[in-house]
């Protein structure tokens, strides 16, 4: 599920950022192809990835109570039984991007990227259903995003002292997704008289 958000997200960058960033180089003065990573962006992920890149980080996953359901749904089926199956579990996936120009000092780039990846994201409050990877393309429910929300990290500071990295600008990005709990459904006769 986390994989095919992954590609999923990785392929709404690649439809939407300009063909300028994203096409790859076949001469001298066009920029390079940018990489998109989920790699952590620690001190070895210059040596870990072809720059420039964009990196976006899962750093947290928790269940959004706010949209938990307790009904269980039931669906008559035309064999005279119903079946029950429980609630998806709504989860928020919170990712920490990140942009990587080829020379780390060269910020103006940084920002560029990095803007273009903020325009890009704030466009879709859903996922569009054209981009959505793997088992992500029979949700039952649209996948909400929320860009530029507060981070769930304590201090971005802290954070980047403990994966040994220096401070970057960073966007902070959350997709709520639906993850089925149930393996199988249960099936179950129908009541079809009442006795008094």
């Amino acid at each position: 599920m986390l994989k095919d958000l992954d590609k999923t997200l990785a392929e709404l960058l690649k439809r939407e950022l300009p063909s300028d960033l994203i096409s790859s180089s076949n001469g001298q003065d066009e920029p390079p192809q940018v990489e998109i990573s989920f790699a952590t962006p620690d001190s070895q992920f210059v040596s870990n990835v072809k720059l420039p890149a964009i990196g976006l980080f899962l750093y947290d996953v928790r269940e959004n109570l706010g949209l938990r359901n307790n009904e269980w749904s039931v669906e008559k089926q035309s064999n005279g039984t119903a079946t029950k199956k429980r609630p998806s579990v709504r989860v928020d996936c919170s990712y920490l991007i990140t942009a990587w120009p080829l020379n780390p000092s060269d910020i103006e780039t940084e920002h560029l990227l990095l803007g273009e990846v903020m325009k890009v994201l704030l466009r879709y409050r859903k996922i569009p259903q054209a981009v959505l990877q793997g088992s992500l393309k029979n949700q039952e429910l649209p996948l909400v995003a929320f860009t530029l929300r507060p981070s769930l990290l304590n201090s971005l500071g802290e954070f980047w002292q403990a994966i040994g990295g220096k401070p970057k600008a960073t966007l902070n990005y959350t997709v709520t997704i639906a993850i089925s709990v149930d393996e199988s459904v249960e099936s179950l006769p129908l009541v079809v008289n009442k006795a008094i």
